[in-house]
């Protein structure tokens, strides 16, 4: 599981972009608060801050004309096995999302792909 660079997020291949939104909504839903060493940084964050970064992949996902469910558009849902958050707190959209993904984990992304054979 892992988070792509949001950089990457218009470059990904169909089936990283897929595969991107579902990894994501599973974080948002029963897979929060889960230790999985690639993605345990989201954690010290709010989920509002996942939330964003999906409406990144699920902004490309409409652009390249794919039809993600219109429920993960609301912040407070979490899927269809988990309840939705009662409220969850704005908190100010940063570029990046997260601050993780600096330099260094662009290098990461990019060679992680590269050794599937994906040269962006």
């Amino acid at each position: 599981m892992r988070l792509w660079h949001e950089q990457l997020i218009c470059k990904l291949p169909r089936q990283q972009l897929l595969g991107q939104h579902r990894e994501i909504a599973a974080l948002r839903g029963n897979g929060w608060g889960k230790k999985h060493a690639t993605v345990n940084y989201v954690f010290n964050h709010s989920p509002y801050k996942l939330y964003q970064f999906h409406l990144l992949v699920m902004h490309e996902m409409l652009r390249r004309g794919y039809k993600p469910d219109r429920k993960w558009f609301n912040p407070l849902y979490r899927g269809l096995q988990c309840e939705p958050y009662a409220n969850l707190k704005k908190c100010p959209l940063t570029s990046p999302v997260y601050p993780e993904h600096n330099d260094a984990y662009l290098k990461e992304c990019l060679d992680n792909l590269a050794s599937k054979g994906i040269v962006l």
